[in-house]
């Protein structure tokens, strides 16, 4: 059997990875999960309260997310929406899969993503946390890197769509 495509929609918070996530997985008809809800309560409590994770919190979390990348690249595929800010933390995850996983990076001015938590409601990950996202950030130096500005997320995922064609 085929091992299924794994896609990686990451960057910082604010960067819309939800929202580029679940429609890029509607696109390609695969399921779509979001890092965030594999995260312990003590975690989500320490967010909540405006304290970073340090990478101690962050490993059930990423070995949890490796499991599950195993699983969906079996099962046909999956778009995983996840911050992945450091390479470490990408090669936990890649790990996890058989095939190199597909990465898609949302770049946005810190003036964009600020606006963008600001006006977030019901969230954990205030605005508060992105600088200490911004300075942990270590940019990839593959996959497909989308600046945000300009960009509305139907035309991001249209831009990962053509890509996806030249691959």
């Amino acid at each position: 059997m085929a091992l299924g495509p794994v896609y990686i929609v990451m960057g910082v918070s604010g960067s819309g990875k939800t929202t580029v996530g679940r429609l890029l997985a509607s696109q390609l008809t695969l399921p779509f999960h979001d890092a965030d809800d594999f995260h312990s309560a003590a975690n989500v409590a320490k967010m909540r309260a405006g304290t970073p994770l340090t990478d101690a919190d962050r490993q059930g979390w990423l070995a949890d997310l490796a499991d599950g990348i195993t699983t969906w690249e079996r099962a046909g595929g999956a778009v995983l929406a996840c911050s992945a800010l450091k390479e470490s933390y990408r090669r936990t995850l890649q790990a996890g899969a058989q095939n190199p996983l597909r990465w898609v990076f949302l770049d946005g001015s810190v003036e964009l993503l600020r606006s963008r938590l600001q006006a977030r409601k019901g969230h954990y990950m205030g605005a508060a946390l992105l600088d200490s996202q911004l300075a942990t950030l270590e940019p990839p130096k593959y996959g497909l890197r989308l600046p945000l500005e300009g960009k509305n997320p139907e035309e991001l995922v249209a831009q990962i769509l053509r890509s996806n064609r030249g691959a």
